[in-house]
């Protein structure tokens, strides 16, 4: 409305300049005019917008909004020369003779006003709806991605508790003391897990805490068969990475190498850090004759969805299978998108 009021002020200040000026009128004729049209009519202009907000193409038939428009013109060029000859009268009294002889005139450059008015207010309309829309259609995106994730992330939680019960279960008539003890680690295990669900990044260095406490769990289980190993640069332990991203990895790597396996297997995590970009590297032994035919199962694939939602791209993870060993990278980069 500011901006409204100033614009108008302006045109109204140089016309009355330019008669004054140009053509020589007297200034209080100049005034009387210029406040008529681009005062007085702006003023009156300004009822136009909610015609407009209430008779949408979109939602209404072009005719009827025509009419509409034509009624709400005539009664504003109605309003607008009655008051104009109330002016004029009050202020100068011999200027309605002049006053009548313009009057078509007048009238019709109040319809083309008008028609000026509309097409300014539906673009503004237009505009604000087009705002409206994106800014809705990003916090749609927003939402689904947050429900991708959200659901991305439920399938990891309960496989990984599955496998840990089972595993409690075979243990509290064998060996009760490593179910107590693997009951415990589970609990802490979970409690991370609720605690950063909401979160989308957790440093590398409480990820690894949380691998290595799965682990422990399932070295109850498996005792010397698992044998995990860890060498993580010190520059990596800040870096930030998506929640619970590694523990699919872990889970793959045990199910396909330490389960099958007879002898003890080795999983080992580095990390490096590079220049625009993070590499970690999980590599695990396993039986090739034993083991199951490998493929890019519903962990891997889980991860590759997440990656590809949280950085915009499904190509940050490599999978090496060497028939004796299988090597799975991740390589993330430094900053993620917002």
């Amino acid at each position: 409305m500011l901006y409204y009021g100033v614009f108008w002020l302006i045109i109204g200040i140089s016309n009355i300049l330019i008669q004054y000026l140009w053509y020589g009128v007297d200034l209080n004729i100049a005034f009387l005019y210029a406040f008529s049209y681009f005062g007085l009519y702006p003023i009156l202009g300004g009822s136009i917008w909610f015609i407009i907000k209430f008779n949408s193409l979109d939602e209404k038939e072009f005719i009827w909004v025509m009419l509409y428009h034509f009624i709400g013109a005539t009664i504003l060029n109605g309003i607008w020369v009655y008051l104009s000859f109330i002016m004029i009268k009050i202020v100068n009294p011999e200027h309605l003779e002049e006053l009548y002889e313009t009057l078509p005139g007048k009238i019709f450059s109040g319809y083309v006003m008008y028609v000026i008015y509309v097409l300014f207010f539906y673009s503004i309309n237009y505009y604000q709806t087009l705002r409206e829309k994106v800014k809705r259609e990003a916090e749609l995106k927003s939402l689904i991605r947050e429900a991708e994730l959200s659901a991305l992330k439920s399938q990891i939680n309960p496989h990984f508790l599955f496998n840990s019960l089972n595993s409690i279960a075979s243990l509290t008539i064998s060996a009760p003391e490593k179910a107590q003890e693997m009951v415990i680690n589970l609990s802490r295990f979970m409690r991370y897990s609720l605690q950063h669900d909401q979160d989308e990044t957790v440093s590398l260095k409480d990820e690894l805490e949380n691998i290595k406490l799965y682990l422990s769990i399932e070295k109850v289980r498996f005792g010397k068969k698992l044998n995990p190993v860890f060498e993580i640069e010190k520059s990596c332990h800040n870096f930030q990475i998506p929640n619970m991203i590694l523990q699919p990895l872990f889970e793959n790597a045990i199910k396909y190498g330490v389960y099958e396996a007879t002898d003890p297997v080795s999983i080992k995590t580095s990390c490096k850090d590079e220049s625009n970009h993070v590499l970690i590297r999980i590599e695990n032994d396993y039986d090739a004759d034993s083991a199951m035919n490998r493929g890019e199962g519903i962990g891997l694939r889980n991860i590759r969805q997440r990656l590809e939602l949280i950085y915009g791209s499904g190509d940050l993870l490599r999978i090496t299978d060497q028939k004796t060993s299988f090597i799975v990278e991740l390589l993330l980069p430094k900053t993620i998108p917002v």
